[in-house]
């Protein structure tokens, strides 16, 4: 489950051809915290959401719990349903994302990203709901699916715990994901990445181990 990213930069995120974010994110990603990401709503502009899906009934504190959601249940979770069912997708730009590693007996942050060093896109759900001010609040959560199989993710997480990967979306299909509408379409996408087109390292935060 993925629970820290670096977003791209605002700079990177202009070349990738769909405007300048106009307003200030974090550096790094961690639930409750702001972040770009593409909704299908209107998938030129950049917005600012909160890592951790709010639905419209949701207290600001359920974001440290909503910010991935199980592609096996996501229809079924009162969190996600809503989202899922209107098929409000979202793309989370990621430049890397960050898992911990017990190969060493003990968590210690690893860094996932691409051989290219590229950003990527990751597959999610969004909501959007009245802020304090007038305003649109919206959120978003990421998308993941089963991954015991998998060469790189598997090597992620406890030992005796499930194994689970986010859904990388391919460069030429950002598009075709925001506007897939039946079941069908949907979870066509929702499949492990490549794994020779990434790399991975330890990249543990300066003074600590643990995640």
């Amino acid at each position: 489950m993925c629970s820290n990213y670096r977003p791209p930069t605002p700079d990177a995120l202009l070349r990738l051809g769909r405007g300048l974010p106009g307003f200030e994110y974090h550096a790094e990603g961690y639930p409750e915290r702001i972040g770009p990401f593409l909704a299908n709503e209107d998938s030129a502009v950049w917005r600012p959401g909160t890592f951790g899906l709010l639905p419209v009934w949701a207290p600001p504190t359920l974001a440290r719990h909503t910010y991935n959601a199980r592609s096996e249940t996501v229809a079924e979770k009162p969190s996600f349903g809503h989202a899922w069912k209107t098929r409000q997708l979202a793309i989370v730009p990621v430049q890397s994302f960050y898992e911990p590693n017990y190969e060493s007996g003990k968590p210690v942050r690893w860094r996932i990203e691409r051989e290219d060093q590229a950003v990527f896109g990751l597959a999610g759900i969004w909501e959007g709901r009245p802020g304090p001010n007038g305003d649109t609040w919206w959120s978003y959560s990421m998308l993941t699916i089963n991954a015991d199989a998998h060469p790189l993710m598997r090597r992620f997480h406890r030992p005796d715990d499930e194994k689970r990967s986010v859904v990388v979306l391919a460069d030429d299909a950002w598009d075709a994901w925001l506007n897939a509408r039946s079941e069908t379409d949907v979870r066509s996408f929702l499949q492990l990445f490549d794994p020779g087109a990434f790399r991975t390292e330890a990249d543990p935060k300066p003074g600590r181990t643990r995640m």
